[in-house]
């Protein structure tokens, strides 16, 4: 069921729906959400099963504000509340050291707890809702099955999931793609997981230029979306360069067929059979327009894509992590 979660009856009915244990389809900036209470472990463990995922791999908590993380975290370094300060509410999240007693089915048995702040407005709403009734975070990966593509709309979430899913209608995600991951536990900034928030950004904010999870790996915290593999529509994608792309549909010319390509260069096809996409040149629109383009093209029958390899440049680090673990 998917209910417009702009109207105040809505979000009333969301979290409650929270409160009692069930599960609700939450629209956040980055994408949709399968949300549960955090602290609930028999609410936490239904989303582990309706996304059949593993459940050694953490969840990200979601928190109405910054004074949620003292209900999870139980240290905050000078540089990890610099960037809360820069970038909450937003598309970052934090992971921190948690407090003994929290969250512990959504961490997947680790001591450290991932927070974020999301900046969309129901989201914000319906997390202020729980605060008020003592649900003080909302554990939520995004609303797909596990390794899949991550949902941007409702519709998404209900296609993936099923219709007896709560699901509240935020639009279609600004974002597009998931949150920039920093790991906050070692003394200074890592990042596991690329996103709208560049590394560039980071620095700037808290005076310290972050890590790769390369430069450090030893005592890593799992973290969501970090699988090679992830990120992936049915169809299997292929990542190449141009003039390797244009060779391609040269060799098939008229017998291409359940071909799609995704790339920002125009290209010469000799088949009305092949789906051709344009990708945006700018990187923040093709992030947003990412995952509602792998979908529909799975949903056109394409059984091969084709994509235009993403800048090597910071700006276009996060989709160019999504689409190598989508290729993988």
């Amino acid at each position: 069921m998917i209910l417009d979660g702009t109207l105040p009856a809505s979000i009333t009915t969301a979290a409650q729906t929270l409160r009692n244990g069930a599960l609700l389809g939450l629209p956040t900036e980055t994408v949709y959400g399968l949300a549960a209470d955090a602290s609930n472990d028999a609410a936490v463990a239904q989303i582990f099963v309706a996304k059949g995922r593993p459940a050694d791999h953490p969840l990200i908590v979601h928190v109405a504000d910054a004074i949620g993380i003292s209900h999870f975290a139980r240290e905050v370094p000078a540089f990890a509340q610099a960037l809360v300060d820069a970038f909450w509410p937003g598309p970052l999240t934090l992971i921190l050291p948690r407090l003994p007693s929290a969250a512990t089915a959504a961490t997947g048995g680790q001591d450290s707890v991932g927070l974020r702040c999301p900046a969309h407005p129901v989201a914000q709403a319906v997390l202020h809702a729980c605060a008020a009734q003592g649900v003080w975070g909302l554990a939520a990966p995004s609303a797909n099955r596990f390794g899949r593509v991550s949902p941007t709309t409702a519709q998404h979430v209900q296609e993936e999931l099923g219709t007896a899913l709560l699901v509240l209608d935020g639009g279609a995600c600004t974002v597009g793609i998931e949150s920039t991951i920093v790991d906050c536990t070692r003394g200074v900034p890592v990042l596991l997981r690329p996103g709208a928030i560049t590394r560039a950004q980071i620095a700037a904010a808290c005076g310290v230029q972050p890590l790769s999870k390369e430069d450090l790996p030893e005592h890593t915290p799992r973290a969501s979306g970090t699988l090679v593999s992830h990120y992936a529509p049915h169809a299997k994608v292929r990542l190449m360069d141009a003039p390797a792309l244009q060779a391609g549909l040269d060799v098939l010319g008229a017998d291409a067929a359940h071909l799609a390509v995704y790339a920002r260069t125009p290209m010469r096809n000799a088949s009305s059979r092949v789906l051709l996409r344009q990708m945006p040149h700018h990187p923040e629109a093709a992030a947003q327009q990412l995952f509602a383009t792998l979908r529909s093209l799975d949903d056109a029958g394409a059984r091969l894509i084709w994509i235009e390899t993403p800048p090597n440049t910071p700006d276009w680090e996060g989709v160019r992590d999504r689409l190598q673990r989508a290729a993988a």
